[in-house]
C-alpha cells in the first residue's frame, strides 16, 4: 500500500461546498471503498483527500453525518465508514446500530473516555483514533477495520487495559500476534527506556505513528504497560537486554 506524504494541517484547510459528495459506481480497480462522514467541510475535505490520494483505496461517498448515510448506504456500498466526531454521544452509537447492513466503522475523536469506547466497540465500531491522527494511521486503521480487527489509539488502549483485571499475566506465545520488523524495532527502543519523541526522531516518523505501533505491540503481546511488553518480549526472545 502506498501512503501519500501530506502536510496534514493543510488538508484541514481544504474548503468545500456544503453538499455531500458521492461516487455511485463500483471502483473498477477493486480498491477498498471508503465513505467519509464529517460535519466540518474542511475536515471532510481533508479525509477525502487522504482516501483519494492512497493506492488501493476509493472514495465511495461523503456526507455530513452518519445519520445521513443510512438512506444511501445500499447504493454506495462502502466497505468502511470513517466518521469524524466533535464529541462522543449516544446518538452516534444508535446510528451505527441502525446501519442497514454490517459495516466497518472507523472513528476520529479527541480523547474519548474508556466507558464510551467500550459502548462504541459493542455497537460495532472497529477503530477509534485521535482526531488529529496522521494519514498513514487512518489508512492503516481503515484496512484493519475492513478485515474485522480492532484498532485503538495507544493511550486509549492503555486506559482500557488498566480497567480490566486478569487472573494471570502468563499469555501463551501461540496466542499472541506476530510482531512486524518495525514493531520489534520499536520494542527494542522501549527496552532502552526511550520515550515516544526520541523513538520518533530515530525512525524519522511522527509521535502519532509511534503511539500507533506501541498500541499494536501491547495488543499482540497481551501487555497492559510498556514494561510488561518489554518483559514479555525478552521472555519470548524477541529482544535482549
Amino acid at each position: 500500500m502506498l501512503v501519500p506524504q501530506y502536510n496534514w494541517r493543510s488538508l484541514w484547510e481544504i474548503a468545500l461546498v456544503g453538499k455531500s459528495t458521492k461516487v455511485t459506481k463500483k471502483d473498477e480497480s477493486g480498491g477498498l471503498r471508503v465513505l467519509v462522514a464529517a460535519a466540518s467541510a474542511m475536515r471532510r475535505g481533508g479525509l477525502e483527500a487522504v482516501v483519494r490520494g492512497a493506492s488501493g483505496f476509493a472514495l465511495a461517498g461523503s456526507v455530513t453525518s452518519l445519520g445521513a448515510l443510512r438512506a444511501q448506504f445500499r447504493e454506495w456500498q462502502p466497505d468502511v465508514v470513517v466518521v469524524d466526531l466533535d464529541t462522543p454521544n449516544s446518538q452516534f452509537l444508535n446510528d451505527v446500530r441502525a446501519l442497514p447492513s454490517p459495516a466497518a466503522v472507523v472513528v476520529l475523536l479527541h480523547e474519548p473516555d474508556a466507558a464510551w469506547t467500550a459502548l462504541a466497540l459493542r455497537a460495532g465500531v472497529r477503530a477509534i483514533l485521535e482526531r488529529e491522527a496522521d494519514p498513514e494511521e487512518i489508512l492503516a486503521a481503515i484496512q484493519t477495520a475492513q478485515s474485522g480487527a480492532v484498532t485503538l489509539d495507544a493511550e486509549l488502549a492503555l486506559d482500557l487495559a488498566a480497567r480490566v483485571r486478569t487472573d494471570s499475566m502468563d499469555v501463551p506465545a501461540q496466542a499472541m500476534g506476530e510482531l512486524t520488523a518495525r514493531e520489534i524495532e520499536v520494542l527494542r527502543m522501549l527496552a532502552e527506556g526511550l520515550g515516544n519523541k526520541e523513538i520518533a526522531s530515530r525512525l524519522g516518523v511522527t509521535e502519532h505513528t509511534i503511539k500507533f505501533h506501541i498500541s499494536s505491540i501491547l495488543g499482540k503481546l497481551g501487555a497492559g504497560t510498556r514494561t510488561e511488553a518489554v518483559t514479555t518480549g525478552v521472555r519470548m526472545g524477541l529482544i535482549t537486554l
